[in-house]
């Protein structure tokens, strides 16, 4: 992925500036259209069959709802058509034993943007785009079709018609694209590493070894997602088009709530205003709260994977939010000013478990796992000093998790971020093949 990012934007980049000395402004949207096929089908070319007819079963019902009558049989096929073809390649082997296909690369996102594309026209929120090569470029935007942000159509479409390409908007997206990158290979990757070393022996690793384990997994998933995030907003950026913040500072958060607005944050939004408003949502009294809540977080997990883990972790989640919203946010808000680090802490530590619970699909594994974190656990045969190995990637990982204000000169900025892209080379040079976490859900 990668790769063929840098490759096409090299490509496409350049006759975009060029403008119609290269290429007319009505031939800008097509070519990028093709060019994110082509990047689509890099590595399975079947695949883009797929999409093609998931872009044009969508597009076909929205015309469909532009009239009063039909609209919400067009609406239901258009829905149902994407859950159709989401459930047989993510789900079908939960219901039939044995059964094993490969998942398309970034089904998960581009469906659940094709549906919230169809229930903004049937509220009428936006109307259907009479023009199926606009909306299949929303669909098929290089950029974030592997792994997000789940975008908008009203957010896209503007900028697909008038995209912002400068020298300035190229250099915000490279600097961006650098930390992305960075956050991948120096941090995720290194900190992977240590998971891997230590996933599989929870009675070897003792209680110290376990707690650093999972925070390994922490940090891993955190700066390998958000990576991916900032990689594609700032190709995003390279070509004139602005993408969603999908991380901000989740690792901070004050509450699991809060924690959820910074984590995945077009996913969550996706969920809140897709089903959570249109169950109900907080309407209909505590009750019926507290059931929107379990279905919605229910789905959630569900979406992560095809795996009994994945929903048991949503449930978790919507267990915990429940309870903040019973009681927990109003205890907090009690607090004196010196204790204002407690629900921080309470936060880090039940979404630390809550990673354990998500990394293992095997429930034995995870129940060891789950053990070995409980206090009296021996300390194992994990040495000290593999700990203390990764204490700088720790401290590092840390002070990238949470914001600073302070801003260095733009100099010393450019110079930074230089020496980090040459880092990310070497690292490039020296790994092996490591892909994004989130590219198999």
């Amino acid at each position: 992925m990668l790769f063929s990012s840098i490759s096409f934007l090299f490509l496409y980049l350049p006759v975009m500036l060029a403008g119609n000395t290269l290429l007319p402004a009505r031939a800008r949207l097509p070519f990028l259209f093709l060019m994110s096929l082509l990047f689509y089908g890099w590595g399975e070319p079947g695949t883009v069959f797929l999409m093609l007819i998931s872009i044009l079963i969508t597009w076909a019902c929205a015309r469909g709802m532009a009239g009063s009558p039909g609209r919400k049989k067009a609406l239901l096929v258009s829905i149902a058509s994407q859950l159709i073809i989401l459930g047989y390649f993510k789900y079908a082997g939960l219901f039939v034993p044995g059964f094993q296909v490969a998942l398309p690369a970034g089904i998960s996102f581009y469906t659940f943007q094709a549906i919230g594309y169809s229930i903004d026209v049937y509220r009428r929120d936006i109307p259907p785009d009479p023009s199926l090569l606009r909306y299949g470029t929303f669909i098929t935007l290089f950029p974030q079709l592997i792994a997000g942000p789940i975008e908008r159509y009203s957010d896209i479409r503007p900028q697909l018609e008038r995209p912002a390409i400068s020298w300035d908007n190229f250099a915000q997206g490279a600097r961006l694209f650098v930390i992305g990158l960075s956050k991948k290979l120096l941090l995720a990757n290194a900190a992977g590493q240590m998971w891997e070393a230590l996933q599989d022996s929870p009675a070897q690793n003792g209680f110290l070894g376990n707690w650093a384990g999972l925070i390994a997994f922490a940090f891993q998933i955190y700066f390998d997602f958000s990576g991916y995030s900032d990689m594609a907003r700032g190709l995003g950026k390279m070509i004139g088009i602005s993408l969603k913040q999908n991380f901000i500072h989740p690792y901070t958060a004050r509450s699991v709530t809060d924690f959820w607005r910074r984590w995945h944050v077009t996913l969550s939004g996706w969920f809140r205003d897709y089903v959570y408003i249109p169950l109900g949502g907080n309407r209909r009294g505590l009750p019926r709260q507290v059931v929107n809540i379990l279905i919605v977080w229910g789905l959630t997990g569900l979406w992560h994977g095809a795996s009994l883990n994945f929903v048991l972790w949503g449930l978790y989640y919507a267990g915990l939010l429940v309870i903040e919203k019973l009681f927990l946010l109003r205890a907090y808000a009690k607090l004196p000013g010196g204790m204002a680090w407690l629900p921080r802490a309470f936060t880090l530590v039940a979404v630390l478990v809550g990673w354990c619970i998500f990394a293992f699909t095997d429930f034995a594994g995870m129940w060891a796992y789950l053990k070995g974190l409980l206090p009296g656990t021996a300390m194992g045969t994990v040495s000290l000093g593999f700990v203390k190995a990764y204490l700088p990637l720790f401290v590092v990982c840390a002070i990238a998790s949470v914001p600073w204000k302070a801003r260095l000169p733009k100099l010393a900025e450019d110079l930074l971020l230089c020496a980090l892209l040459l880092l990310c080379v070497a690292a490039l040079v020296s790994q092996g093949y490591n892909p994004f976490l989130y590219f198999r859900f």
